[in-house]
């Protein structure tokens, strides 16, 4: 699995990495005790370490039917999964698939099923812890709409949380996309929610870890009913 540093942390990488140097030079220099800014050295080497961390961005490939294949978006730990109405654009009952991340899960997003992108909106909203379940229909987000190629329509939803300040959605109207692709990226905190057709067969439980772009969460039926 290779390993690179995503696109959206490039500017805050290297704008952490011009502070912290300007903090920790002088510091250094002008010190003749060097106890204090050794101390600040290592804090700031794990703070660095640590955002370097949250914005790696691994090459993942599915291994598995890409036709009815769910895979989990995210990583992070299933914390919803229930039978509900989704009001937004479906309008009618589903099961709702949530996987909430950690600061300290990668925080890229895949796409969850092949097929076409119907739909790509913005929602502005507030910033409440994301595990909350209202945080999925208050909460800053974004939803996608994506149609298999045996008509079901899945709608995925990216999710704010309290640190959270900023959805990107790659994925576009028309766009045909598959389970390999980066479907966006929601800095420092978040969840996504995946919306799928009742009598999806659901491979995860509540509490079960996650990989964005590996872990096989739904089996959707190949043909609708």
């Amino acid at each position: 699995m290779k390993y690179n540093i995503h696109k959206e942390g490039l500017n805050i990488i290297f704008g952490l990495l011009a502070v912290l140097l300007a903090i920790n030079v002088p510091i250094f220099l002008l010190m003749s005790n060097k106890v204090l800014p050794c101390v600040l050295i290592v804090i700031s080497l794990v703070l660095f370490l640590l955002v370097v961390n949250f914005f790696r961005a691994p090459r993942r490939h599915f291994q598995g039917d890409k036709e009815t294949a769910v895979v989990s978006s995210v990583d992070g730990k299933v914390v919803a999964l229930e039978e509900v109405e989704e009001t937004e654009y479906l309008h009618r009952r589903v099961l709702q698939l949530s996987v909430f991340m950690t600061i300290l899960d990668v925080h890229a997003n895949w796409v969850p099923v092949k097929g076409k992108v119907k739909l790509v909106k913005h929602h502005n909203g507030r910033f409440m812890a994301a595990y909350l379940p209202k945080s999925s229909t208050e909460n800053e987000r974004s939803t996608i709409v994506i149609e298999t190629p045996a008509g079901q329509e899945i709608l995925v939803r990216q999710i704010a949380g309290a640190m959270a300040r900023r959805i990107v959605t790659y994925v576009e109207p028309g766009d045909e996309v598959d389970q390999e692709q980066y479907m966006g990226f929601i800095k420092f905190g978040s969840r996504v929610d995946i919306f799928l057709p009742l009598g999806t067969e659901v491979l995860v439980k509540l509490g079960d870890k996650t990989t964005g772009g590996v872990t096989h969460v739904a089996r959707l039926k190949p043909h609708t009913t």
